[in-house]
């Protein structure tokens, strides 16, 4: 197989390149490396079966020209973090949206068939506190990002039914391990060492979501892929259970060995605009598939905070 990766570069998407690369697929990396690093890709550089693609996908003709050749698209190039959008409220509509049309256009074009794609549970909005299904609605987005995600999910279907295109769409939950450049156990492991003994935390603590060790996230995304032949395939992936904020940070505590530390926070059921503070998904339908995730969320958060110690220390 022959497999495009946008945003190859980046967090979970150097995960599943190297996954790809071990199993004997070739890969080229599309990235502008405006969130991802080279360094998550260095070890492959050398490889015949990779190839790196330092490019825009704002940039059409770049990417009609870039996907040549290739079977499927793996399409996770995206802003990483949903609250830079409050700040700057193009940058979703540019980066996912319109970023999504040229890659959709790309494929059309080149009559490429097959799309998988990195959408989010904060499609979903504030909702009742109970596991949601892939088909619960209305879908009401609190935040640009998911807006923007929710607008992805709109023209990969579209352009699916129109152009005999067929798509994986995968709402992630919280993914947390290796390589991660933001989010939560980031941001507790960072504050705690600039200062041991006094950790701010957003909000009151209580927010309530399910994280995903990002192993796990490659493994149920390819499961997903081979294993659903519709023509819309849409996948919550997650695990059943979820962690609030503050086990986060008495976890992140405990293994960073600090003793006391006290815990300050800023008030408030959300951590920020646009924050959905309790989050349930319901995997019921990719766990029929045949995967489910070896972690549990407590697990998954204290191996990611486990990894990210050990890389930060190496």
């Amino acid at each position: 197989m022959k497999a495009l990766v946008t945003g190859g570069a980046g967090f979970i998407g150097s995960h599943l390149v190297d996954r790809l690369i071990s199993e004997g697929n070739l890969v080229t990396v599309f990235d502008n490396l405006s969130s991802g690093r080279k360094d998550f890709i260095l070890h492959h550089l050398d490889n015949e079966r990779f190839k790196m693609i330092e490019a825009d996908l704002l940039d059409l003709d770049k990417a009609k020209e870039s996907i040549i050749g290739h079977d499927v698209i793996f399409h996770l190039a995206a802003n990483p973090d949903a609250r830079l959008g409050v700040e700057n409220t193009d940058l979703d509509l540019k980066q996912e949206v319109i970023a999504t049309y040229n890659l959709l256009e790309a494929m059309r074009v080149n009559k490429i068939r097959r799309i998988v794609f990195t959408s989010s549970g904060t499609i979903y909005g504030e909702t009742p506190r109970i596991p949601l299904p892939e088909n619960h609605g209305p879908l009401l987005p609190i935040s640009l990002y998911g807006a923007a995600k929710l607008a992805c999910e709109a023209l990969i279907s579209a352009f699916c039914h129109l152009f005999d295109m067929r798509a994986w769409i995968f709402r992630l939950a919280n993914i947390a391990g290796r390589r991660v450049t933001h989010g939560v156990i980031y941001d507790f492991i960072n504050k705690l060492r600039r200062n041991p003994s006094v950790l701010e935390i957003l909000g009151d603590g209580s927010q309530r979501k399910p994280y995903l060790h990002v192993d796990d996230c490659i493994d149920g995304m390819l499961h997903g892929f081979r294993n659903s032949l519709s023509k819309v395939n849409i996948f919550n992936l997650g695990c059943s259970t979820t962690t609030d904020v503050t086990t986060i940070a008495k976890l992140v505590s405990k293994e960073m060995r600090l003793n006391n530390v006290r815990f300050k926070y800023t008030g408030g059921d959300k951590g920020w605009l646009g924050d959905i503070p309790q989050v349930k998904l319901d995997v019921r339908k990719i766990n029929k598939l045949g995967w489910k995730a070896r972690y549990t969320s407590d697990e998954a958060v204290k191996k990611a905070i486990r990894d990210i110690l050990k890389e930060n220390t190496r």
